[in-house]
């Protein structure tokens, strides 16, 4: 099939919370305290993690990392979220869109490949306890925790960029029309 006689998308439009007109004020506050309430959190684990000495563990040091990864999952969706509350907008470039994938994808797998190795160093820790500190030592850690990172770019990237040579139906729903797919 050619793909010459094709529109070209540039933009996609959110057929979700941007129909609900009553309400949208509680949905922004209610989305913008769990959103809050995610970072302080997990600012608070990072913060103690990095000023207790007791807790510069390989267990600790990967929690670190799971809770960068958690406030990065939000803060790649929900500020746009937010925006379109706020602006009762609802569309998202076709470059943000793909943009936001590919961090969301990004963060996807890394938390897969990251808690595949939290999920070692506690076998490690229980079933090799006296070995532990040598099979999890830093020079393990580090290079365990930038494979994860590395592997999540990867596997985004590839599925980011196969999803660019995707077409889309272009088709403009107007706010009268009832949805559908």
């Amino acid at each position: 099939m050619d793909g010459a006689n094709q529109t070209q998308v540039t933009e996609f439009i959110f057929l979700g919370f941007s129909r609900v007109l009553q309400g949208q004020a509680f949905l922004f506050l209610a989305f913008l305290a769990i959103y809050l309430i995610t970072l302080l959190g997990n600012c608070l684990i990072l913060t103690l993690i990095v000023l207790d000495p007791q807790l510069h563990s390989p267990m600790y040091f990967f929690l670190g990392h799971l809770s960068f990864l958690d406030m990065s999952y939000s803060s790649v969706t929900v500020p746009k979220i937010l925006t379109n509350f706020v602006r009762q907008q609802e569309t998202i470039s076709y470059r943000a869109c793909m943009a936001q994938m590919f961090f969301l994808m990004t963060c996807a797998g890394t938390e897969c490949a990251l808690l595949t190795v939290m999920a070692f160093d506690r076998y490690a820790a229980i079933c090799k306890p006296l070995h532990y500190t040598r099979i999890m030592s830093k020079k393990v850690c580090v290079p365990l925790v930038t494979a994860c990172w590395l592997w999540g770019i990867l596997d985004s990237a590839i599925h980011t960029f196969l999803a660019t040579d995707v077409s889309f139906c272009y088709k403009k729903v107007s706010s009268n029309e009832p949805d559908e797919l």
